[in-house]
């Protein structure tokens, strides 16, 4: 086996196993299929075993390609943090930054924070990585992360914003068409909108207050900004930020001061971006507009550029 194998084969052996033909994986890297076939077929040469078997599916993965498969995928993030890195100047902020971030912060509170960012540095080119997982900065997944959880690896700075409130909201409709519980019992009895999976900083929550754990959702959702939409919609109560609440006066927040939840919220990257002035101006944007945020003097909307 030689060790000279070209990262594009990779790449197209990565896309294939991503799209499940030639055909789509050429499209995608933008390549010709022959182009592509000849990729793969090197790349069996090289190993002395065949990556995938052909079916009425499609390309059907073989065990060795399966094995592979993460290593290939770490190859490619490794490959997209080096073009970041060589396309930044190291003096001015220019180039591209990978924030990660879950659903609901990416799209209800960063937009603002970032069109700021961007219309102080027109050079700099944001990536948003939209996922309730904790991507891990330390294999490069990500340049930057906010996260709901404190970080642990020591490679790792991190500021903290402080906790964010969360309280049950619910469509001012549904509560005039249902009524407003008075307390924990009546809650039970309501159309209730809550988690698929307990993600870590709901288990967090949990822990915090464990008679919420018996809470039955009649909708239920594994992304925060659906359940955040069907509040809205009137479909039920459900958890929901503070901050995003108090621009929508459409939202009531039931059983105030019986509830009050916190959500610990963390601005990460890892310690050698720290002096990468594209990273270091991104991280500071992002924590002073999280304490704005937080703060709540302003809404979010107010601190966007004019």
């Amino acid at each position: 086996m030689r060790n000279d194998v070209s990262w594009d084969h990779y790449r197209s052996f990565l896309a294939v196993l991503q799209s499940g033909s030639l055909s789509a994986a050429a499209r995608a890297l933008g390549l010709t299929q022959p182009t592509l076939g000849r990729h793969i077929e090197a790349l069996e040469a090289n190993i002395g075993a065949p990556l995938f078997l052909r079916s009425v599916q499609g390309l059907l993965p073989t065990a060795t390609a399966l094995a592979m498969r993460p290593l290939a995928e770490s190859m490619e993030t490794s490959s997209r943090s080096l073009s970041r890195l060589a396309t930044a100047s190291q003096t001015n902020v220019e180039g591209v930054v990978r924030i990660s971030a879950s659903d609901v912060m990416a799209v209800e509170v960063l937009p603002p924070i970032l069109s700021r960012l961007q219309t102080a540095h027109p050079g700099l080119h944001v990536e948003l990585s939209v996922s309730d997982r904790v991507e891990d900065l330390l294999q490069q997944e990500a340049d930057i992360a906010v996260r709901m959880v404190a970080p642990r690896q020591k490679a790792l700075v991190s500021r903290a914003i402080g906790a964010l409130d969360i309280g049950f909201y619910a469509h001012r409709r549904y509560l005039d068409q249902n009524g407003r519980p008075e307390n924990l019992e009546d809650l039970r009895q309501h159309r209730l909108i809550g988690y698929d999976r307990p993600l870590p900083y709901i288990r967090a929550i949990l822990e915090a207050r464990p008679d919420l754990a018996a809470l039955t959702f009649a909708f239920r959702a594994d992304s925060n900004l659906a359940q955040l939409a069907a509040i809205r919609s009137g479909l039920g109560i459900g958890m929901c930020q503070a901050g995003i609440a108090r621009r929508d006066d459409t939202l009531e927040e039931v059983l105030s001061g019986q509830l009050h939840l916190t959500l610990p919220t963390y601005v990460v990257m890892h310690e050698n971006l720290k002096t990468h002035p594209p990273c270091r101006a991104t991280f500071d944007a992002l924590v002073a507009g999280l304490l704005r945020y937080r703060a709540g003097g302003a809404s979010v909307a107010e601190s966007a550029p004019e």
